[in-house]
Parts: structure tokens; sequence; C-alpha cells
């Protein structure tokens, strides 16, 4: 225990200490290591895909579900779409130092409010490595020192991610212990640096519930984070068919055991017997089991019916439940009461509904006839993303660059005083 004690200490320090070298350094400089990051993810491609080939066979043999072994697995696309992430937040614009607004006062000060890095993020998350390069580009873009923590099951492939990430911080001068791996996974380590508050300002847990009840109840610093992601689409009686089927269908089939990917299918009773029948048959001819509630069961073939706890489920896999509302003030009232404040869509013509919907809905994310699984840090232009917030302070929806800043005011005088 007091080995583990010295070692999070250790490596907190360290942290703090590289987020302050890292306020004085350019962001041309930061441009630089995203390039060469990206570049090194190409031409580790196959040190890479080994590595993560020994975590899908312990994942395998340890009976982690299909949807966990997706989250895991690295391929060659994946790999350059992640080199291709990294260079599109190498594209975009610093934060750091952005004026966000600005004024003189009546007695000639200067009043400017600038943005400025949070200082040293803690991540903690599970199962996608991928996720190892995403937080570290977007913490030392933003001027952030990282301490990331990945679960056991991809130790071998974010340790492979680390090795890259410290060879090309020494390359291009930036402080090496700006991102850190946790080599530990002692479930220990992750409570010791929660309690860290000293020199870590915020904590970010990414995966399951679990994992991030315990992350708010332990921490002692501010917590970004979402619970599950119970997102719904719900299709209006004068939804088009078609472009029902495309939302539906991607937002559930597309990546099912991701948080964006839609577990719940809505449908106006005006709608349901004109498309109901044609969307139940093109979800289960993906293999979708639908667990349907006592007005639909009736309606779908090899349907299972519903619980009251399928409603509040977070499936990560091909199961949908399936609810037919009477009006959009049901279908809005079921998300409050159901849903996780994550993503949801509606399929409409009438823009008076679309309206409605997006007034009514308070979710981080609402989509009008678009898939949920657009609710992504790449797809909204940020490159990529840290996570995804539910909260209201102090970011929400995908965190990109600008989530992971704050801001300071800066006062500019000619010898004025009080």
């Amino acid at each position: 225990m007091e080995q583990l004690q010295d070692y999070t200490q250790r490596i907190a320090k360290q942290a703090r200490e590289a987020a302050v070298e890292l306020s004085t350094i350019s962001g041309a400089t930061r441009n630089k290591w995203l390039k060469r990051v990206a570049q090194e993810l190409r031409d580790s491609q196959s040190e890479l895909l080994a590595a993560n080939e020994q975590d899908l066979k312990s994942g395998t043999a340890a009976g982690l579900s299909s949807a966990l072994l997706d989250r895991l697995r690295l391929t060659p696309s994946r790999l350059e779409d992640l080199a291709q992430a990294v260079e599109q937040i190498a594209a975009l614009p610093d934060p750091v130092g952005e004026v966000i607004e600005g004024g003189r006062r009546p007695n000639g000060l200067q009043i400017l409010k600038i943005r400025v890095p949070l200082g040293v993020v803690f991540f903690i998350y599970e199962s996608r490595p991928n996720v190892t390069i995403d937080a570290a580009a977007i913490c030392i873009k933003s001027g952030n020192a990282v301490i990331l923590r990945g679960g056991k099951e991809a130790i071998h492939s974010n340790l492979a991610f680390a090795s890259i990430l410290q060879k090309t911080l020494k390359e291009v001068g930036l402080p090496e212990h700006a991102a850190q791996i946790v080599e530990s996974t002692d479930r220990e380590a992750v409570g010791q640096f929660l309690r860290m508050n000293q020199w870590i300002d915020v904590a970010i847990p990414r995966g399951g519930r679990s994992l991030i009840e315990r992350v708010t109840a332990e921490a002692r610093m501010p917590v970004i984070k979402h619970f599950d992601g119970i997102c719904h689409v719900f299709v209006d009686e004068s939804a088009d068919e078609q472009m029902a089927v495309d939302v539906l269908i991607n937002s559930k089939c597309q990546r099912p055991g991701v948080c964006n990917a839609a577990e719940t299918l809505l449908i106006h009773q005006a709608a349901a017997d004109r498309l109901l029948g044609r969307l139940a048959e093109e979800l289960q001819k993906r293999g979708v089991e639908l667990r349907c509630c006592p007005f639909s069961f009736p309606k779908i073939p090899n349907a299972v019916p519903a619980t009251e706890q399928d409603f509040r489920t977070e499936y990560l896999a091909l199961v949908m439940s399936v609810k037919i509302v009477d009006s959009i003030e049901h279908a809005i009232r079921h998300i409050r009461e159901y849903g996780s404040s994550h993503t949801d869509a509606i399929v409409t013509q009438n823009t008076a509904a679309a309206a409605k919907f997006e007034t009514c809905v308070d979710s981080a994310a609402v989509m009008v006839n678009a898939s949920t699984r657009f609710n992504d840090g790449g797809e909204f232009g940020l490159g990529a993303e840290i996570g995804i917030s539910t909260d209201r302070f102090h970011a929400r929806g995908p965190c990109g660059l600008r989530e992971m800043t704050t801001y300071k005011y800066v006062v500019r005088g000619n010898g004025q005083i009080r």
C-alpha cells in the first residue's frame, strides 16, 4: 500500500509540474507533437495491432461480451481514423489564450476574459484503447497534462499507445510527463488519485455506470461525466417512411455497443399502422431483439414483452425497447421519465413538432431528422472528444478542446487605484 501511494503521488506531482510547463509552450509546438503522433500511429500499426491481439485473446478467454470486445478491438481502418482525428485536432484553432470577451471600464481599466487550461486531468476509462490517444491529444492541445488510467482488459494496447506518446513528447520538446499512463491495474490506485485534489484539477470517467458512480462518489475534484446512454428515436405521425427507417437503423445498428446508440423506439400511434411493421422488420432483419409495450407487442412477430426495467436499460447490444405513444407530449414525458439526458431524436415532417421536441427535450444533444450516432466530437467538428457530458456545469455534450479549458480575468490598467 505504501509503495502504491508513493507511485500515485509521483505520477500526480509529475503531472502538475508538466502542466505548469505546458502553460508556457506555444500552440505551434503542441501542433507539431500532434502531427508526429499521427505519423507514428501509421508507422507503428503492426506493433499496435499485435499488442491489441493480446488483449483480445485475454478478453475472449475472460468471457467479455461481443460489445466489449468490439470496443476493445483495433483494426487498420480504426487506427487510420485515429491518426486522422489527431490531425484534425492539430488543425483546430488553439483555445489557449483566446479572448472570450473584453471591454474597457469608465476608469480606463481593460477587462479581458481569457481562456486557460484546466490544469491536470485524471482520465479513467474502460475497454476502448483508442481513447488513450484521443484523450492525450485533446488534453495537450488545450494545454493540460493528463494521467491516463485505462482498463486492465486493454493494458497491452494502452502501453503500446503510451510508448508512442512518450517517444513523440521527447522528440518535440514537450514535458515528458504531460501524458502519463498508469501501469498499475490495482483498483486502489484509482481511489488514491481521486483523493489528490491538491495536484489534480478534474476527473473524467468514461465507461460503465459502476465506474462512473465510484468516481463521482470518491472524487475530491470536479467530475465531467455521463452515467447512461439511454437514447430514443421518436417517429412522429408525419415521419417520412424511408427517413424513419434510415435514421432508426443507423441509430441502433451502425455500432450498437456505444453510448450514442439508440435503445428505445417511440412511435406515434397515428404512424404505427403505417410504419411500425416495416421498422420492426428492418430491425429484426439485422438481428435486433424487440421488447415491446402491450400496444406494440401484438403488431410485431417474434417480439418479447417489455418490462418496466427494459425502458430504463442501456443495452449496448442488438436489443431495443419499443413503445407506442399517443402524442408528442407523451413521447416527451417518456423521455423525461426514462431517458438519461444524453441523445434523443425525432423523425418528423412537421416543423412545429420539431420545434416542440427541440425545446422540451432536455438532453445534451437533440437530433431532428438525424441519427443519434452524430452526438460525437468528431462529427460535431471538435476533432475528437474526451467524453460526453450530461451535466450542466461546466461542459455539456461532446467535450473537446474548449471544454478542457476554463478562463481567468486579466485586468490591464495604467496606475488606477480604487
